[in-house]
């Protein structure tokens, strides 16, 4: 299977009626099989109102060979850490405080 990536599509509030309709067939028309689109209103009155839709479409080879490079070099840099850690860990650098006593409950 491959892999969705999300997609956005922003539409702002300043547009005719006819023309969002417009808009939102053309959009749905161009929308790829099984894309499970949504569609919300964001924005406040202070910033304004934008129509956000968001789809799911396959991830483009370029996409998938850009994500495939920066994934080896994640978990190259994820398992120097890792060692760095365990060998900082692997030291005691001093003994634990004090004896530990055994709990008691008053009532």
């Amino acid at each position: 299977m491959t892999r969705r990536v999300k997609e956005f599509v922003d539409i702002e509030d300043h547009s005719s009626i006819d023309a969002l309709i417009d808009r939102l067939v053309e959009l749905r028309d161009a929308l790829p099989p099984e894309a499970e689109a949504e569609l919300r209103l964001r924005g406040d009155e202070v910033f304004g109102r934008k129509i956000s839709i968001s789809y799911l479409r396959p991830q483009t080879c370029e996409e998938a060979d850009c994500e495939r490079r920066y994934a080896e070099q994640e978990r190259e840099a994820k398992e120097r850490e890792l060692a760095r850690l365990q060998a900082e860990l692997g030291v005691v650098c001093y003994a634990a405080p004090g004896k530990r006593g055994k709990l008691r409950i008053v009532a």
